[in-house]
């Protein structure tokens, strides 16, 4: 297996582990999302729309769109990371030796963001749909489910819509990646390579202590990182959802009309509706994405970048 694939193997890895930890929280997201940026608050909190959930529909109204997620976030962090890797190794003619370099960091993590968000946006809007529509009685008594699957809806879409449909949302789902994923791998670079050269250098660590420090490393770095992705582009995100899942199709499409009507309704609280979760999950799950790829790229023997 060639040294390129290698990072795609270690990308796609990265993807399924963000997914097993972070989808449940997402479903959260996406729920405050589409039902608590207009007049009303349909919930309180997220902690009223998770228990709404498990009580309707059990542990799998949490993972409920996650079959596209799987698919769509292990191809798409497949891309993301093989992309920024080949992209930053190209920029600065070689493997990184000292300091991170923002000139080349920022405009590979936007390169690659921009490349999956081809293929983030059909996935998402299948899981979105999918995440909104549920027996919970908090947004309607009657359960009439509109899809009854990812691959329905998926064929739902296109028959009503044709392919076009798939991509709506598509302007605000590439700034989301395109900015975000520049906030991610900035800090992630930055908080790694402060750590490394403040603590790993004070003494020499046996195999295991080593490989402790690593996934203390990846970590910390991974959740600050993910945190960072999601406080700048948090907004977009609301656009994205709002635009997704609308039953009204002729809604704008324009992620910044949507933000300034989300403004109007529901105030800046509107704007960052799901924040809790979002956070709560851009920890765990983007720690567990960091470690997974460092641990699948030292494994497939890919030198560090």
């Amino acid at each position: 297996m060639g040294e390129v694939m290698k990072e795609y193997v270690a990308g796609f890895i990265a993807g399924v582990a963000t997914v097993v930890v972070g989808h449940p929280f997402d479903t959260i997201k996406v729920k405050l999302q589409a039902h608590n940026t207009g007049n009303e608050r349909m919930y309180r909190n997220a902690l009223h729309c998770s228990t709404h959930i498990l009580r309707t529909e059990g542990l799998p109204g949490l993972y409920r769109g996650a079959t596209s997620s799987f698919i769509g976030i292990a191809v798409e962090s497949s891309i993301l990371f093989g992309v920024y890797s080949q992209t930053k190794t190209a920029l600065q003619g070689g493997r990184e030796s000292g300091k991170p370099n923002l000139q080349t960091i920022m405009p590979s993590a936007a390169y690659g963001g921009a490349m999956i968000s081809l293929i983030l946006c059909p996935a998402e809007l299948v899981k979105c749909r999918m995440q909104v529509q549920g027996p919970d009685p908090i947004v309607g008594k009657d359960y009439h489910p509109r899809y009854n699957g990812p691959l329905d809806c998926a064929i739902k879409t296109v028959k009503n819509n044709g392919i076009k449909g798939l991509f709506r949302g598509g302007l605000a789902t590439c700034l989301r990646e395109t900015i975000g994923n520049s906030a991610f791998f900035t800090t992630y670079e930055l908080s790694r390579y402060f750590i490394h050269s403040t603590l790993k250098s004070q003494s020499n660590l046996t195999e295991s202590q080593k490989t402790i420090f690593d996934v203390g490393t990846g970590v910390i770095t991974g959740g600050l990182g993910g945190m960072a992705f999601w406080t700048f582009v948090l907004p977009l995100d609301v656009a994205k959802t709002i635009i997704q899942t609308a039953p009204n199709t002729n809604i704008s499409r324009n992620p910044f009309n949507i933000l300034h009507s989300v403004y109007k309704q529901a105030g800046f609280r509107g704007c960052y509706a799901g924040l809790g979760p979002t956070m709560m999950r851009a920890f765990p799950a983007n720690a567990a994405a960091i470690v997974a790829w460092e641990f699948s790229a030292k494994i497939l023997g890919i030198p560090r970048l």
